[in-house]
């Protein structure tokens, strides 16, 4: 069996030492960047690797990008051979941030043709909280060849938001928290405010009191009004750097509602052109 959306602690640790399945610890504090690794270092799920936001799952910032540009595939591809994920793995990735981070992963192996990979849901909290295995210990990682399958129709540009969006064509979702998407708060880009047409929907909405995601039929019932007329397939989903808002993906893809895209950009790429209006 495989596992594409979300899986539970229990399962994971039914299957803490199958060579087939890699863990990948993601998380990450955008206060400071070092945090992540270290938290890893502290104690992690045993087994799992590191993957750093900064320097594995982005890449380089440009005068024209937002804060976390989409990395080199090729690059991408290497690194996770290095970590030893094939594309027969089942790769599960956590954070300790109910996922806010792990998406990011969860999409990037997606639109690398790669569907067998979950997000651990609730992370490392809830694994800790049913008092599961954590080490200190690095493991021993064994490379293999991950060959990418390129699938760019998971993602938008910002021409292309542009366009849609003047023709009416698709559904603007933004992840970030309701003062930023009002332009009342921004703490971390220079310009507030929110992309023309969007809609907000923050990200903290799919999860529960225990830190867990809501059921898919919670999660539907809930999203299925923000979407109206609009299919899934022409749902795109932002946030601040293209990071967060696989959150809502995975909640949409975790309901059922398949097929919504990514704006990759985001907020932090689309305010680096004066000519793209904002609200």
């Amino acid at each position: 069996m495989s596992y594409n959306t979300l899986i539970s602690a229990q399962t994971l640790h039914q299957n803490i030492n199958n060579p087939k399945w890699i863990i990948i610890d993601c998380r990450f504090s955008l206060a400071d960047c070092a945090v992540g690794y270290s938290a890893y270092r502290h104690g992690h799920i045993p087994n799992a690797r590191y993957a750093d936001l900064n320097k594995d799952l982005s890449s380089e910032i440009r005068s024209y990008t937002g804060r976390h540009p989409l990395p080199n595939c090729k690059v991408l591809s290497q690194k996770l051979g290095a970590w030893g994920v094939s594309n027969h793995s089942q790769v599960i990735v956590y954070d300790d941030a109910a996922g806010a981070f792990a998406g990011r992963l969860w999409w990037l192996l997606r639109s690398l043709g790669h569907d067998n990979v979950a997000v651990l849901d609730g992370g490392i909290k809830h694994w800790q909280k049913l008092s599961l295995p954590i080490t200190t210990k690095l493991p021993t990682v064994k490379s293999s060849l991950f060959r990418p399958y390129i699938n760019p129709t998971l993602w938008l540009n910002a021409e292309q938001v542009a366009n849609e969006l003047a023709r009416k064509k698709i559904r603007l979702i933004d992840a970030r928290t309701p003062e930023r998407y009002k332009g009342e708060q921004e703490p971390i880009d220079p310009v507030a405010g929110h992309i023309p047409g969007a809609i907000n929907r923050p990200l903290p909405l799919n999860i529960n009191t225990e830190g867990l995601f809501l059921s898919p039929d919670e999660l539907k019932r809930q999203f299925k009004p923000l979407l109206g007329s609009i299919t899934p397939e022409q749902t795109v989903h932002y946030c601040g750097s293209g990071v967060t808002a696989c959150h809502n993906l995975l909640a949409m893809e975790y309901a059922g509602l398949t097929g919504s895209k990514l704006y990759a950009g985001s907020w932090s790429e689309w305010i680096t052109n004066p000519n793209r209006a904002i609200s």
